[in-house]
This record gives structure tokens, C-alpha cells and sequence, in this order.
């Protein structure tokens, strides 16, 4: 008998992702309905213009995607070296090492349940006045929170492409009505002058700056999404760099120009009072004034098919990233699995579900607000998540570069990253100054500190299990960030000794 024993892999093909069945077209359509251009359109800018009061937000969503454009540059360039739906995650692994990958898991999987669970709480108030107005009923906000909460649930075990044929028939006419929107806006400014006061500076560099770009980072949150599709792209190297890049500007054009011309509508003056007196119903009312009621119904309509979309949109990019970490066993193996028929990922999915179903129950039983505490407290809390996990993507990809950059060029390989890192470090410092403002609460209240402190406590604890995985599983440490290729790694270890380094390519 052999004195080498050597781990058993389940079949590559229960741990892989379907491959080609999205071109650009398709992971844009996913891109965007996480984006969810209506929801924070008529949900969380309005929200955010009352409960923040600042008036720059439309300059925010440009500062923010000029920032995410340079980040991009470094970010595609590794795309182009690896296929991974683990994302962030797998980047932080590769540049960081592998312990900060699991801590950066950690993070991914908190922010994204975060922004997935918390679109339950405004899918009620997207639903009443469509229900009153078509069939007289206005139910509870958490029976038609469990309704479309089935409605994903089932749509996250189908075939990946048959979603991304459902989002883009939903999001094609969900920008087509904000446009709609916008024109009838600025076609009716307050006082009869067109008011350009949202883009001046000094509405921009005011108290609750932190909180306002922290909004605007919400807003483009799903633009990574890119990356977690990958592995399911036809093309990843041209898909990847193309649906990033026209993602991040598709979406910095509608909602700059859809926050300002509300503002334009209203009054910069009276933005901030009508917007915590109105809230989500803000732009509706505008609408129905401007266009009509019957552009007003089918606006209400297509606002609860934009929470709908982004909740698929989101419920498939969590899915993955906890498929990830099941394929190479930094969490149970039961999540690595995919569907025979389908491609999806079978118990990543249904673990998701599981998940939205106790959040929905525990909010109902206690009678907390669905909106604001549910919607914006958690989504607003998720993209401060992501925006932490992009930061130190941006470092990962300078670190990862530096020795595996020798084909790349200096502005791809340290420039960009190198700007985009500070830049959304500086907005990670006023955030946390800022973040009593972005809640809506006061500055004493322990929300301030616990939700951003929440963070860095995951990363830690996910960093200890990286490195206990070192020390205990060293086949499973070796495949940590790899992806796909993690399913044809063989480990082969002596009986008296721990595992042999991995490969060159599992380095990487």
C-alpha cells in the first residue's frame, strides 16, 4: 500500500457553474437590475435627499462613478486572468493572500444578504398602490414580501439565462419610464427656471458628505457583478471589461440626471422638506401631476417590478458568491453543488431563501418599520460593505500585479488601483464620521457603531478561519481563490505530513 494518500474530488462537473449561456447584453441586464435604477431612483434618492438632507447628491453619483470607472481599469485586468464567481473574494485571495480572501468572504456574504433581504422591506410599499388602485386591497406589507420572496426563491433554481431574459424584459421598461419621468420633470421646474443648484460644489462639500457618497456607492452597487457572472460568460475577457464599463456609465447618467431633475421639479429649496414628508411616493406624485395618471400606474407598476428585479438580480449574485466558497470548501461542500439540469446553484439558492424567509418573519412579528428600517437601514449598511470590499480589491489588485504584472501596464497595474484606493479610502473615513446621518439617527446611538464595526469583526473572524483552515484542511487552503480550477486541484499528501505547496498556477 502506498504511503500517499490522495484527497477525493466529487465530479468537476457538480462543481461548476453552466458556461456560455450569457453574452454582454445579459450580464448588463444583471448589472443594472441589481443597480435597480427605479428602486433607488424613487426609493432610496428620495429617502436619502430626506433623511440626509444634503442637496448634492446628483454631483455624488458622478464623483462616485468616476471613481469605480479608474477602479475598473485594475479590476477588469485581472478578469482577464481568471474566470471567478467568488469576485472580490478571489482577488483579495490572489493579490492578499488567502487568509484576507476568507476574511473578505466574510464581508461579501453579510453586505450582499444585506442588500438582497432588505429589498422585502419596500416590496410591500412598491405593491399598495398598485393593488388599491387596480384591485381596491392594500395587504400587509409582508404577505407581498413573501409573495415575490417565492417568486425569487424559484427563479434562483432556473437556468441562469432564462433570469437574465426575465430582467431584461423588466428593465427595458423600467429605464424607459424614468426617462419619462425625468422629461416631464424638467419640462415643469418649480418657479418656471431650470435649477443646476444640485451640481454646485458648495451643495456638495457640506456636513454629511460621508453619508451622501456612501448613497451614491449604493447606487451602483451590482456594477461587480460583472465578475461574479463570469464564469457563465461566453466571452469572459471582451464580456467582463464591456458590461463593467458601460454598466458603471449607463448608470451614472440615469441617476444623476434623475436626482437632479427632481430637484428641478420640486426646488432645491424645498427638495429636502418634500422629500421627508413624501418619501418613495415623491416622485410618483410629481408624476401624476406632470403625466398623467395613467403614466402614474403603470411608473407605480414598473417600481415594484424594479424591487423584483434587483431581488433576483441580488438573490443570484449571493447565491454564487457562497457557491464559491462551497466549491472550495471554505464552507460546507453541500454548497458547492450545482443542479444537473439547470447550472444553478442548487443549495447556495436555497440556503439564500431560507434566510429572507426568517428576516421577512422576524419583521412582521415585531411590527418594525419595512422601510426605513428594513429597506434603507440594511441596504444602505450593504453597500457600505461593498464599498469596504472594493478598497481592498483595489489593493489585492496593486499587490497582485506587482508580481504577476510584468504583462500589464503601469496605469493598469498600480496607477488606477493605486488612485482608486485612495479615493475610496477617503470616502470610508467620512462615511464612518458621517454614518448617524446616513441612518437617519441620532449621533449617540449605538447603530452608528455597531453596523459599521460589524464589518471589520467578519473580516477578522474570516481571516482566523483562513488561517485555522492553514493549519487543519491545508487541501482546502490551497484551493482558496482559485475557482473552477480548484475542482481539478488533487492534493497528495504523506501520512506523517501536511500537504505539499500547490502548484505555481494555484499560487496565483
Amino acid at each position: 500500500m502506498s504511503s500517499t494518500a490522495t484527497t477525493e474530488r466529487p465530479s468537476n462537473v457538480s462543481e461548476a457553474l453552466a458556461r456560455g449561456r450569457l453574452g454582454v447584453p445579459s450580464v448588463i441586464f444583471f448589472v443594472l437590475s441589481a443597480a435597480a435604477p427605479l428602486t433607488v431612483v424613487a426609493g432610496v434618492v428620495t429617502t436619502g435627499y430626506g433623511v440626509i438632507g444634503v442637496l448634492g447628491i446628483p454631483l455624488a453619483f458622478l464623483v462616485v462613478a468616476a471613481v469605480l470607472a479608474v477602479f475598473s481599469v485594475g479590476y477588469v485586468a485581472m478578469a482577464r486572468r481568471m474566470a471567478n464567481a467568488g469576485a472580490f473574494y478571489a482577488y483579495v485571495a490572489r493579490g492578499l493572500g488567502r487568509p484576507a480572501g476568507v476574511g473578505t468572504a466574510w464581508v461579501a456574504l453579510i453586505a450582499y444578504n444585506a442588500l438582497q433581504i432588505g429589498l422585502y422591506g419596500t416590496i410591500g410599499a412598491a405593491a399598495a398602490p398598485v393593488l388599491d388602485r387596480l384591485f381596491g386591497i392594500t395587504p400587509q406589507w409582508w404577505i407581498v414580501a413573501l409573495v415575490a420572496w417565492a417568486l425569487v426563491g424559484m427563479l434562483g433554481l432556473l437556468r441562469v439565462d432564462i433570469n437574465g431574459m426575465v430582467l431584461a424584459a423588466l428593465l427595458c421598461a423600467e429605464i424607459a419610464i424614468i426617462v419619462l419621468f425625468d422629461l416631464g420633470q424638467l419640462g415643469n421646474p418649480a418657479g418656471g427656471d431650470v435649477s443646476f443648484a444640485a451640481f454646485a460644489p458648495e451643495n456638495f462639500f457640506v456636513p454629511g458628505l460621508g453619508a451622501v457618497l456612501v448613497l451614491a456607492i449604493l447606487g451602483f452597487v451590482g456594477f461587480e457583478a460583472a465578475v461574479v457572472f463570469s464564469e457563465e460568460s461566453k466571452d469572459p475577457k471582451r464580456t467582463v471589461p464591456l458590461a463593467t464599463y458601460l454598466s458603471v456609465a449607463i448608470i451614472a447618467v440615469v441617476y444623476a440626471l434623475s436626482s437632479w431633475s427632481m430637484t428641478v421639479a420640486v426646488g432645491p429649496d424645498r427638495i429636502v422638506e418634500e422629500a421627508g414628508t413624501q418619501s418613495i411616493e415623491l416622485i410618483f406624485n410629481l408624476a401624476g401631476s406632470h403625466l398623467g395618471d395613467t403614466v402614474l400606474t403603470i411608473g407605480q407598476a414598473l417600481f415594484l417590478t424594479s424591487v423584483l428585479a434587483a431581488m433576483i438580480s441580488f438573490h443570484n449574485t449571493t447565491a454564487r458568491y457562497t457557491f464559491a466558497l462551497g466549491r472550495e470548501r471554505v464552507l460546507p461542500a453541500a454548497f458547492g453543488r450545482t443542479s444537473p439540469v439547470t447550472g444553478a446553484p442548487q443549495a447556495a439558492s436555497l440556503a439564500q431563501s431560507v434566510l429572507g424567509l426568517l428576516v421577512i418573519i422576524l419583521y412582521a412579528v415585531n411590527g418594525w418599520d419595512p422601510v426605513l428600517q428594513l429597506f434603507f437601514w440594511l441596504g444602505t449598511s450593504g453597500g457600505f460593505g461593498v464599498l469596504l470590499m472594493i478598497a481592498t480589491t483595489a489593493v489585492a489588485i496593486i499587490a497582485y500585479f506587482a508580481r504577476n504584472g510584468e504583462q500589464e501596464t503601469l496605469w493598469r497595474r498600480l496607477i488606477a488601483p493605486g488612485v482608486a484606493a485612495v479615493a475610496l479610502v477617503a470616502i470610508i473615513v467620512l462615511a464612518v464620521q458621517n454614518f448617524a446621518d446616513l441612518l437617519g439617527v441620532e449621533s449617540d446611538s449605538p447603530l452608528r457603531w455597531v453596523i459599521p464595526a460589524a464589518y471589520p469583526v467578519a473580516a477578522l473572524l474570516g481571516g482566523l478561519w483562513g488561517l485555522s483552515l492553514r493549519r487543519r484542511r491545508p487541501d482546502t487552503y490551497v484551493r482558496i481563490g482559485l475557482g473552477a480550477e480548484s475542482a481539478a486541484v488533487v492534493v497528495a499528501a504523506p501520512s506523517s505530513v501536511t500537504a505539499p505547496a500547490p502548484t505555481a498556477k494555484a499560487r496565483r
